[in-house]
């Protein structure tokens, strides 16, 4: 990674971790991630153009309907590490729970879709885990103490096919 995508990764990291975006990032990033992915056709996600991302594609845990939510994400050893920060706040994503009902799931992933199976880390694995994104988003896990609550992170392990 260069030295500009790499300042430039900083300064979102740091403005991704105030009060003021965690107030208003839940009601500015969703409209602007459906914006990018009506002009791109979908292979664009707004949060892709500065970090890897994905888009998750799970089943309503209640309502057993289609979602799609554009995610975060850290490569990792052929798989994904998805954490639901939920920008700080005290309840856990919607996604989450659709992922805790409903394991089996697809995501977009650099143009193509994958069928994947979400694992919910826990324990020394989960604190591996938050090694592995703070290298990649340092301060993140500063959402989890914003939040008072464990963010829950999940694993996405590709389904052999």
């Amino acid at each position: 990674m260069n030295a500009p995508v790499r300042a430039l990764r900083a300064a979102v990291a740091w403005g991704s971790r105030t009060a003021l975006f965690r107030r208003v990032g839940p009601r500015v990033m969703p409209p602007f991630e459906r914006l990018m992915a009506a002009l791109t056709g979908g292979r664009v996600t707004a949060s892709g153009l500065l970090l890897p991302s994905l888009v998750l594609h799970t089943v309503g845990a209640r309502s057993g309907e289609p979602r799609r939510t554009e995610l975060m994400c850290v490569p990792d050893a052929g798989t994904w590490l998805v954490g639901g920060s939920n920008y700080g706040r005290a309840a856990h994503p919607a996604w989450t729970w659709n992922l805790l009902a409903h394991p089996d799931a697809e995501i977009d992933v650099r143009g193509r879709r994958v069928a994947i199976r979400a694992t919910l880390l826990l324990d020394e694995e989960r604190e591996r885990a938050w090694a592995t994104i703070e290298r990649q988003w340092p301060g993140y896990r500063k959402y989890e103490v914003a939040s008072g609550r464990a963010v829950r992170i999940f694993r996405l392990t590709p389904l052999a096919h």
